[in-house]
């Protein structure tokens, strides 16, 4: 492998600053939340809360990657825009760690832009060269995943992370099984194989909404994130886009009995399969509450009934 650190350059000014800010208002590094587009993101969970935090917080760059060693263009083109008689503009495709301060001054590192098409390996050891030159001691990584659900129940999420003690306090639902990698899921094993903490949260998204905006799942995702690091992200001013949101959904479903039809059976899906959770853990026999295999084995069933691939990635 060609060296990883080829494919970045950092701004040594930020750098100086990051470390200074560092000590004095957080005595540690700073954690690390990467988004990267490209793979699966289902409502935007991962974009909305990325625009939010560079919105309310500020960024400032602090490592660029260089995205023509690591993009295909060909399979992913950017676009351009043609005015009259000449090329306008070109949305240069980017990917770059910035710093960011949380709403109590504590500095933060929020990795966004493309998911590489290549070099992946490259890339998750550069990602690996940032996180300990700058002391991050948590990772973390979000994303929303489509799944057979109805918007009318809480948003669950999917917690995984390179030590068992990270997740501690969330349910696991799925046994094996074998998903399409991404660059993400890759840094994360990456991290941890080489003595790093880092986790993630998926975000169930509805699939009839997969591919809205839905800042519903960006505020699940974001609360998952303070939860795990302490930060203050200021997940409320999501709060009003998220109505809206709600409500548009309320007004095309009143718009059409098929789709509310399929709203219906998906929340009485939704509520049997809950109910049935319910029932197991309250048996007085501690013997009779089902396993971990079992339990992810009747949420496998229950996906299934869904009629697509709900499988989190």
């Amino acid at each position: 492998m060609r060296d990883p650190n080829q494919i970045y350059e950092v701004d040594e000014d930020v750098a100086a600053d990051l470390r200074q800010s560092s000590e004095e208002v957080a005595g540690v590094g700073p954690v690390l939340l990467h988004v990267v587009n490209g793979f699966v993101d289902a409502g935007g969970a991962g974009q909305v809360a990325t625009d939010h935090l560079q919105e309310s917080f500020g960024s400032r760059r602090l490592a660029t990657f260089d995205v023509d060693q690591l993009v295909d263009y060909r399979s992913r083109r950017p676009t351009m825009v043609f005015d009259s008689t000449t090329w306008s503009s070109y949305e240069e495709p980017e990917l770059v760690l910035d710093v960011v301060p949380d709403a109590a001054g504590r500095p933060f590192l929020l990795l966004h832009g493309v998911e590489p098409d290549v070099q992946w390996e490259r890339y998750a050891a550069a990602v690996r060269q940032l996180v300990e030159r700058f002391d991050v001691p948590l990772t973390v990584g979000i994303h929303g995943i489509p799944m057979g659900i109805p918007h009318t129940r809480p948003l669950s999420f999917t917690a995984h992370a390179t030590r068992a003690e990270l997740v501690a306090d969330h349910v696991s639902w799925l046994g094996t099984v074998q998903v399409p990698a991404s660059a993400a899921a890759l840094v994360e094993l990456r991290l941890g194989q080489s003595g790093h903490d880092a986790m993630g949260f998926a975000v169930h998204v509805p699939h009839y909404l997969a591919q809205s905006s839905y800042p519903q799942a960006s505020i699940t995702a974001l609360q998952a994130v303070e939860r795990a690091t302490g930060l203050e992200l200021n997940v409320q001013a999501l709060e009003k886009p998220a109505r809206e949101a709600l409500a548009e959904i309320e007004r095309q479903i009143e718009a059409s009995a098929e789709v509310g039809a399929v709203v219906r059976a998906l929340e009485q899906q939704y509520d049997a399969f809950t109910e049935g959770r319910v029932r197991s853990n309250l048996l007085s026999d501690p013997t009779q509450i089902p396993t971990a295999d079992e339990i992810g084995a009747e949420f496998e069933r229950f996906l299934a009934q869904q009629g697509g691939d709900d499988t989190p990635r």
